[in-house]
């Protein structure tokens, strides 16, 4: 997360995007080799963050824009498809009394 955010430091005023350059499965093969990551799909990495995004309370707007969807739609029906309200009521119930 520190590199991240320390790229995120040296991005230009003016600059909408995170990445100027595309990013190809190729390239993303290479790096999760050299990383030794377990063959994940880049678009994996995607929903993980929208996911966290959501939970965490950030608005589908912003995650939207950060993922440059055409609309909040798109971006909740695929990527932020956990409710913090919904994943906060589930984590009061009893499961280990239960167990």
């Amino acid at each position: 997360m520190i590199e991240l955010s320390n790229y995120v430091a040296t991005i230009p005023d003016g600059q909408e995007r995170l990445f100027i350059d595309k990013f190809s499965p190729k390239r993303w093969k290479k790096i999760r080799k050299a990383a030794g990551l377990p063959d994940l799909k880049f678009h994996d990495l995607r929903k993980t963050s929208a996911s966290l995004l959501a939970q965490r309370g950030v608005s589908t707007a912003v995650t939207q824009r950060l993922l440059e969807h055409s609309s909040p739609q798109l971006t909740n029906d695929v990527y932020t498809n956990v409710d913090p309200v919904l994943r906060e009521a589930v984590s009061v119930l009893p499961v280990a009394e239960w167990l």
